[in-house]
């Protein structure tokens, strides 16, 4: 069965965005984008929430055609149109969407049957309404998390309602990055 892991940058205290979604204290350069595009070059599948869906939708499919893009930018913009994409949205139709699946209804079952298919590791990106219905469903098989050097006292939390514990398991992959980001992975324990 293929697995869901949760891709995040967060604060120290266990923000995701600030309180209006901002992003704008996460650390990323070279060697963090470096990092991310050996993992994800592997995927075959990307989870999204329907406002992460939208923002990615309007930059990524010509981020590479650009005059100055960046290698960055064209390698993951390659990935990215060619990327198998389920977003969680219950406003969205899936008319005229390439490589594209629509989850609104049935979310246990529908994500279960995509974990059921063939395929690598699922990426659920960002998305923290996504990931919070997610891990109410127990549905997040692992945690991919750059902890960038910030406390911002406020915001959207990674875990929020959760209703019981999660064990979890630390893989050996950290790594500190010249930036002061960390990287942690988790592995959630099945009882």
């Amino acid at each position: 069965m293929r697995k869901i892991i949760s891709f995040m940058h967060m604060s120290l205290d266990g923000f995701v965005a600030g309180p209006n979604g901002e992003l704008d204290w996460v650390n990323v350069d070279q060697e963090i984008f470096d990092c991310v595009g050996k993992r994800i070059g592997r995927g075959d599948t990307a989870l999204y929430g329907r406002v992460t869906y939208e923002m990615m939708e309007r930059y990524w499919p010509t981020a590479g055609d650009k005059p100055a893009a960046t290698n960055h930018e064209i390698e993951h913009s390659k990935w990215y149109k060619n990327v198998h994409k389920v977003v969680l949205s219950k406003t969205m139709e899936n008319a005229g969407l390439t490589h594209t699946t629509i989850v609104g209804e049935n979310l246990s079952d529908r994500i279960n049957g995509i974990k059921q298919q063939e395929g690598e590791e699922i990426l659920l990106f960002g998305s923290p309404t996504a990931t919070h219905a997610l891990i109410q469903q127990g549905l997040i098989d692992g945690y991919w998390l750059f902890v960038n050097p910030i406390i911002l006292g406020q915001g959207i939390p990674l875990f929020l309602n959760v209703k019981d514990r999660i064990q979890l398991k630390r893989l050996p992959v950290i790594r500190q990055f010249t930036c002061g980001v960390i990287e942690l992975n988790f592995e959630v324990v099945r009882q």
